[in-house]
């Protein structure tokens, strides 16, 4: 048992240098804070290192990781969501900081905070489309196995997330 455990933590280990950044980036584009979004990433290879054994093969091992990554994202922000509601119902007056993303050009950071806001204002299931064909460049049939969607949901979730994130930025400039 003791060289299969070696053998199989070896593999695992390539898995994660090989993923763990493109894990990382799905999450950071769907949780603002990067803290959050590293612990996520870190909990998407403790998901799916305990969870191996449901892997069917049926899909790419990179779209079964995304697949936990989103789930976990989702979740992470239906959690803030809730604490935020029950944080501003004790203080009105309070309100979360989405501070500017950093980069070298003022004009590019403003585009960033603005897209960045606007993404924060759709419903999770256009975001999670959006984050996954926009930023990530996977192909609707990638992201209908991530999501457990049709493709034909996921083109209307897309393009609907596009329309608002225009509006939202047109509005602002």
């Amino acid at each position: 048992y003791t060289t299969l455990f070696r053998s199989y933590r070896g593999v695992f280990n390539q898995l994660v240098r090989r993923y763990q950044d493109r894990v990382y980036h799905v999450v950071r584009r769907m949780v603002p804070d990067p803290d959050d979004a590293l612990d996520i990433a870190q909990e998407v290879f403790i998901r799916a290192f305990e969870k191996v054994s449901d892997f069917r093969g049926d899909a790419q091992v990179f779209t079964w990781l995304y697949r936990i990554a989103v789930n976990l994202s989702l979740n992470h922000l239906r959690a803030a969501r809730l604490r935020t509601f029950f944080r501003l119902s004790e203080d009105h007056h309070a309100l979360p900081d989405t501070g500017p993303v950093p980069s070298a050009s003022v004009e590019l950071s403003e585009m960033q905070a603005l897209v960045r806001s606007a993404m924060d204002q759709l419903p999770e299931k256009q975001k999670a489309v959006f984050v996954l064909r926009y930023y990530e460049e996977l192909a609707y049939e990638e992201i209908a196995v991530i999501l457990n969607t049709s493709v034909g949901g996921l083109k209307a979730n897309y393009h609907h997330a596009v329309k608002k994130i225009e509006a939202y930025v047109k509005a602002r400039m």
